[in-house]
């Protein structure tokens, strides 16, 4: 290995490569990552395969050779307007194939891609585009006016360039001009001394040849506004790479031809990774919807387009019980389809799990990560020894340890099998190891330093998460360090407390946050959300009488209240905080 791919090395007596781990076989312990580019990454997949399918959208199809000339041809116009290494260039897109060309087109320039998640409201996107320091946007049309016109004159943005849905999708004059007047296709006229990217990627395909080197930074992610002011993670070219060549690993059986399903955003981590980086380095295609699609469609357009054993679908645990619940799923000829299933974004629940195997044939596993890695760090093995309720075992290249939350040098003993970790003794923070962890917080050098923290000549990033590890070195997340509910000196886990109330027949879903009292110091909440056949017929006393009856007294929620559903990210992940700070009695205590 190079020296570079050497740092990353682990020792393979680690408990997680065990023979009862259910580490696997075809899974090799360690990568020597590669020192390209994201944008030689493409380079190199479209040379092995050019007639091969790259991206799928609306109903049409782009091989690797298009998508590479596209993004030529994109560079090409991009450096004639100025735009340079080092630059940022912000996209307010939905998953789409300018979305692709465009964060591609910036990989071989050099240039810093930063999604922007279209769901954002003005004052949310002004936050992203100064933080960032973006000069150039790539929005859709539709978007300017409502998202960008606002707050427009407050950034450094200088270039506008403006894209309709249809740009990239071989359609006639004719055929936009009909559907745009007709309303079937959504349009919006372009701001005054915009650029347009149907223009642009006319350009003649000659971009400059820029040195782009693995340690340069790749593309800016916002962390989740759960916990607070969104931050940017720097990702550099080796961290989004390396990521994909361990999902890869990871992710044997996907072939050329294969498809990745991307319901996901692709200005979030996961589906950057899993849904666009990964595919493309494989060989295999994405296909892309520009907002989540019903049930309904979904399965129409998997029995249509994707092939038989070649589907890899990554989601939240909600769009996999979706699926399951699907009427007439088992007999939809879907079973044909499923290759490999990834829940990420949250706990994945054994009966979601054995359902979707069940109905639809596919192998459903649970990973976890964060943005700041890039964002995977282990996940389930496919076949063999699967624990329900650890996270799996970290990819090739990654190692973890617990560690005191007070002193990061005092590592917490494993947990022996089949014993329940001691709170004192066992649970820590998890730490990791691996080429994905981030370069650190943009501008934000203190976070950086609480982030990440050298130990034993490696770079750890912190990840706020409270677990413990077995024997064989997997690992179950209690919950986030900073959720942890403290109810008279007891600390109290918002995920266990989830579980529990869960448990009862009429729960669909629910959430858990401590509110803060002068007495207990926080008290617990559940936010229920009931089965449709349920509703009416549950009150909450006597959901509250079941929970003092099967709970622990110092876990059961001071405070119960149905709502019809939870707030959730696009990606599907509850957003505890906005039901707690919208909380009455969060809102008293802090104006108090």
């Amino acid at each position: 290995m190079s020296a570079k791919a050497n740092s990353f090395y682990v020792d393979e007596s680690s408990p997680w490569f065990g023979s009862q781990s259910g580490w696997p076989e075809q899974v090799p312990k360690n990568v020597e990552f590669p020192l390209t580019s994201l944008g030689e990454m493409l380079k190199n997949s479209a040379r092995k395969w050019p007639e091969c399918n790259a991206l799928w959208f609306l109903d049409t199809f782009m091989h690797y050779r298009k998508l590479d000339d596209l993004v030529d041809r994109l560079a090409t116009a991009l450096d004639k307007i100025g735009v340079k290494k080092g630059d940022v260039v912000a996209m307010l897109l939905p998953n789409s194939y300018q979305y692709v060309v465009s964060f591609y087109a910036c990989m071989r320039l050099g240039v810093i891609a930063s999604g922007v998640n279209p769901t954002y409201k003005p004052q949310e996107i002004l936050h992203q585009l100064k933080l960032i320091g973006a000069k150039t946007l790539i929005v859709l049309d539709v978007l300017y006016e409502g998202s960008i016109a606002p707050v427009i004159e407050q950034s450094f943005v200088k270039n506008v360039i403006v894209t309709n849905i249809t740009d990239l999708l071989g359609l006639s004059p004719i055929k936009k001009f009909l559907g745009k007047m007709l309303k079937k296709i959504p349009s919006a006229p372009a701001p005054g001394g915009a650029f347009l990217y149907s223009e642009m990627i006319k350009a003649e395909p000659n971009p400059p040849k820029v040195e782009v080197n693995a340690e340069d930074i790749a593309t800016y992610i916002m962390t989740g506004g759960t916990t607070g002011v969104p931050k940017a993670a720097v990702l550099s070219h080796m961290n989004c790479h390396s990521n994909a060549v361990q999902c890869s690993k990871w992710l044997y059986k996907i072939e050329p031809n294969n498809c990745s399903i991307g319901v996901l955003p692709l200005f979030h981590s996961f589906a950057m990774t899993v849904v666009m980086n990964t595919p493309l380095l494989m060989g295999a295609w994405a296909m892309l919807f520009p907002k989540p699609p019903e049930t309904a469609e979904l399965v129409q357009k998997i029995l249509r387009y994707c092939p038989d054993d070649g589907t890899l679908y990554a989601g939240a645990e909600i769009l996999f019980q979706r699926l399951t619940e699907f009427p007439g799923i088992e007999d939809s000829g879907v079973k044909k389809k499923f290759t490999l299933c990834v829940s990420g974004a949250g706990p994945l629940h054994r009966p979601v799990q054995e359902a979707f195997e069940a109905k639809t044939g596919g192998r459903l596993v649970e990973g976890y990560g964060l943005t700041e890695t890039s964002p995977v760090v282990s996940a389930h093995p496919f076949w063999g020894n699967r624990k329900i309720g650890t996270i799996g075992l970290p990819f090739p290249g990654t190692e973890w340890r617990i560690v005191d939350p007070t002193d990061h040098l005092k590592n917490k003993a494993p947990v022996p099998d089949g014993e329940t970790a001691d709170q004192e003794k066992h649970i820590g923070e998890l730490a990791v190891a691996g080429p994905q962890v981030m370069v650190g917080y943009l501008g934000n050098p203190t976070e950086t330093a609480e982030t990440i923290v050298e130990m034993d000549g490696k770079h750890w990033l912190l990840t706020g998460d409270i677990g413990y590890m077995d024997e064989q070195g997997r690992v179950s997340i209690s919950d986030r360090k900073k959720q942890l509910i403290k109810y008279k000196g007891y600390s109290v886990y918002p995920k266990e407390i989830e579980e529990l109330v869960g448990g009862h027949n009429a729960v669909l879903e629910v959430a858990v946050a401590g509110l803060p009292d002068h007495e207990t110091g926080e008290k617990i909440k559940a936010w229920v959300v009931l089965r449709p056949e349920w509703r009416g017929k549950l009150s909450i006393e006597e959901l509250h009488d079941w929970c003092r009856k099967n709970m622990t007294h110092y876990k059961v929620p001071s405070y119960l209240e149905f709502i019809d559903e939870l707030p959730k990210t696009l990606v599907g992940k509850v957003m505890r905080r906005t039901l707690q700070e919208n909380d009455p009695l969060f809102k008293k205590y802090h104006s108090a």
